[in-house]
């Protein structure tokens, strides 16, 4: 039997994924509301798929999270279940080793079927997001600069533009050519989306 590990800050619905995987023959060892819990826990417990969300409260998020179960040694395999599905979110938990990302509308059956792909050492895929992973692979968006991601992290501290220039040394307008270049590379259209794609995507 696959053991699993639910990783989701929201408690009613690891309940429902508890219900959903052990009607289905899953053994559920464990939740975790953070991702500090998570990588607590898999050393402690060993299972053998975690299934996570991207959105984790505070703390490292569901990429993060991601990046440092998929280091240790044994690895239990990754499976993200999550209501976000920018091409960006998608591609950053496959780079950080994920062997599957679903959204939260799949099947109980999807969702099984994902478990016992990932628990052999498999990848799975739902066919739309599998399309759009090898769409941006081969067509990678360009990656920020330095500079810019320097830009994103003070965006994130909550810096205004002008601060943001006085901290680079770097005039108001060059913050704004920045900010312009940074929204096109992570195909957003505000600063908050920024941050939180570049959050998501591990650049900052």
């Amino acid at each position: 039997m696959t053991r699993v590990l639910l990783v989701d800050d929201h408690p009613v619905v690891r309940s429902g994924l508890r219900a959903v995987l052990t009607s289905g023959g899953v053994d559920v060892i464990g939740e975790a509301g953070t991702g500090e819990e998570a990588l607590e826990m898999v050393a402690r417990l060993s299972p053998d798929v975690v299934m996570c969300d991207l959105r984790l409260g505070d703390g490292i998020d569901g990429i993060q999270t991601t990046a440092r179960l998929t280091k240790l040694s044994p690895a239990p395999a990754v499976l993200i279940l999550t209501t976000f599905d920018r091409d960006a979110e998608i591609l950053g938990a496959i780079e950080a080793g994920a062997a599957g990302y679903l959204l939260k509308d799949a099947a109980p059956e999807v969702i099984l079927e994902a478990i016992a792909k990932a628990a052999s050492g498999g990848v799975f895929l739902s066919p739309g997001i599998q399309t759009r992973v090898l769409r941006g692979m081969r067509n990678p968006r360009p990656r920020p600069t330095q500079r810019e991601i320097e830009v994103l992290a003070l965006l994130a501290e909550g810096a205004s533009n002008r601060e943001i220039a006085k901290t680079l040394f770097v005039t108001e307008a060059t913050v704004k050519s920045h900010l312009a270049h940074i929204f096109t590379k992570l195909d957003v259209d505000s600063r908050s989306r920024a941050v939180h794609v570049a959050r998501e995507s591990g650049l900052i």
